[in-house]
């Protein structure tokens, strides 16, 4: 598979994450490589997912692909299984407990498998600066078709590894803040192994605009993570709760009713500067991110 355009990149932007809880059950949701630019040239990689996909569990698991001659070699992964003290440690939140965002270093990751097994593996990373300005999003319309990627219900291609792409459409103007936090709503089928998703607006060949008109040409831009989706409970209230990575009968007076709480994109970025902050990273120098977590 030759990975040339936007849609076939965003199928390598993600990685599988597999977790055992301290109760022994286990649990699935979706992470994805994010690349912070700074001070010019500089670039730190991260892995971004939700904290309740990570939070507390006993160990985890990276389905990565390997890559031979700068392609992805399909089918042919490498699994990076993570004990627990370092997979507690290697975790970074936002620093608002209410925002469930959550990083780890990408480079002490990719560097282990090269040194230890010698394998390269393949990935597309989301950057900051696909993240759309504030004039940008201001020119996006109050519902506008979004796409996000992951394994919900941990279904995915387990031949060729690949994770799973799906659509909805914005249920609140993402230009707000939903009742007053950093969040906006999506209509869209958002099941368990969606956390930590990350969500874009891809339109390609032509797409409306915002005073009616048609514009011809594409536009790409990531806009936020899915964290949450909204329940109907058995009295019949709707309460937003997390998506849930472990696989488990839900009640038959329960439902999700199809609306995702997503994280905007800038929460990423503020982890990211949560972390370097936490860390005395000088973000000046030529070597960024390299030394930031334990080895697996």
């Amino acid at each position: 598979m030759q990975v040339k355009t936007i849609s076939e990149q965003l199928f390598f932007s993600t990685v599988r994450i597999d977790t055992v809880a301290a109760n022994g059950s286990s649990g699935s949701g979706t992470g994805f490589f994010f690349g912070h630019k700074f001070g010019g040239d500089k670039q730190a990689l991260f892995v971004v997912t939700n904290k309740h996909v990570v939070t507390g569990m006993r160990e985890g698991r990276f389905s990565f692909l390997k890559q031979k001659d700068g392609q992805p070699t399909l089918g042919d992964g490498f699994n990076l299984h993570i004990g627990q003290q370092d997979w507690q440690s290697m975790w970074f939140g936002h620093p608002d407990q209410d925002v469930d965002i959550a990083i780890c270093p990408l480079v002490p990751l990719l560097e282990f498998v090269k040194q230890h097994h010698g394998t390269d593996l393949f990935f597309r990373a989301v950057e900051t600066s696909m993240i759309p300005t504030q004039q940008q999003l201001a020119e996006l319309d109050a519902v506008e078709p979004v796409t996000f990627i992951g394994y919900p219900n941990g279904i995915w291609d387990s031949k060729n590894l690949l994770p799973v792409a799906r659509r909805g459409t914005t249920a609140s103007p993402m230009e707000v803040d939903f009742e007053g936090t950093p969040r906006f709503l999506i209509d869209a089928s958002v099941f368990g192994g969606s956390s930590g998703s990350p969500v874009f607006i891809l339109n390609q060949g032509s797409f409306a605009t915002k005073d009616g008109g048609l514009a011809i040409g594409s536009r790409f831009y990531f806009v936020g993570v899915i964290a949450a989706v909204f329940f109907r409970t058995h009295l019949n209230q709707i309460i937003p709760v997390p998506i849930p990575t472990q696989v488990q009968p839900m009640a038959q007076q329960q439902e999700m009713i199809d609306l995702g709480i997503v994280f905007k994109a800038g929460t990423v970025v503020e982890t990211i500067d949560a972390f370097l902050k936490a860390h005395n990273v000088d973000t000046t120098a030529p070597q960024v991110a390299a030394d930031l977590a334990p080895q697996a």
